[in-house]
């Protein structure tokens, strides 16, 4: 009668252990930086971890065309918080052994 609160109590020691591997990869990857540049170089942005811009450097050359700037930004954010993100999904395949687990990443704060 009781032998399935076995079981029971094995899947809650798995999913604790999954979720205190879960805050260890965040914070991990939460110190990460990420580079990614556009205009071959003339704007690099770089992201965090979590995907938060922490820095973006731009060649004085690109100052000179406002709106080639704007694009150039915008490729480069993107670029680098893709980096990120696919940092933080490979590291989630790893853990879960590679089971996709829908709104895992989400729970995470590193959803699309």
């Amino acid at each position: 009668m009781f032998g399935s609160l076995g079981n029971l109590g094995a899947l809650m020691k798995q999913a604790k252990a999954l979720q205190d591997n879960l805050k260890r990869v965040q914070d991990e990857l939460a110190g990460k930086r990420f580079d990614a540049d556009a205009g071959a170089g003339m704007v690099v942005a770089t992201v965090d971890g979590k995907g938060e811009l922490v820095r973006v450097k731009i060649d004085p050359k690109a100052a000179g065309d406002v709106e080639l700037l704007e694009d150039l930004l915008v490729a480069a954010v993107t670029a680098a918080a893709r980096k990120a993100q696919d940092a933080m999904r490979g590291e989630m395949s790893q853990l879960t052994g590679g089971l996709n687990i829908p709104g895992l990443t989400d729970l995470l704060g590193q959803g699309t």
